[in-house]
């Protein structure tokens, strides 16, 4: 039986799905400069998004980076949501959906926010979650100066820094 006979009648039921290029920018652009463009669509000004994403990336909280940025907690939220920053959701996946149907009118709104579990500041965030999709653009923007925040090749052979502060003994000792 040949290869051609054994496939035959097969079909793909399944297909890849693009998941893109990984993105490296050297740009020395700076991120509230990319941001400017798309400030309609951010609930806070391009430098206080620009803010925000320094701080949360380098670790702070979502409260923490907003009172940096001079923003309240909420508006916090909103602006990293819409730069594609994931987490931000206070509820769960599964308690997300209660808040889409009480969004498609299957619930009352005091029945969705008993069922989602958290308070009404938990549902407004995850009702806007809900109700508004990351900007393709500024989460492009995001994640370059995301990735470009340490210079290409940092850390990499005569890169001159190292990166691990010496945390690691040289190979020579190995033999």
């Amino acid at each position: 039986m040949a290869l051609s006979e054994i496939a035959d009648g097969l079909e793909v039921t399944a297909s890849q799905h693009d998941r893109g290029v990984a993105v490296a920018d050297d740009t020395e652009t700076p991120l509230v400069d990319r941001l400017a463009e798309h400030a309609d669509d951010l609930p806070c000004t391009p430098a206080a998004t620009a803010t925000l994403v320094d701080a949360y990336t380098a670790g702070r909280s979502v409260g923490d980076a907003a009172r940096e940025a001079g923003v309240t907690p909420m508006t916090g939220a909103k602006a990293l949501h819409r730069c594609g920053v994931e987490g931000v959701c206070p509820l769960a996946p599964g308690r997300r959906d209660v808040v889409r149907d009480w969004l498609d009118g299957r619930l009352a709104r005091s029945e969705a926010v008993a069922l989602a579990g958290g308070d009404e500041a938990d549902f407004a965030l995850a009702t806007y979650v809900e109700t508004h999709d990351p900007v393709p653009a500024v989460a492009d923007a995001v994640d370059a100066h995301v990735a470009g925040s340490a210079p290409i090749g940092a850390g990499s052979a005569g890169g001159g820094d190292d990166a691990l502060g010496g945390a690691l003994g040289s190979p020579d000792g190995l033999r």
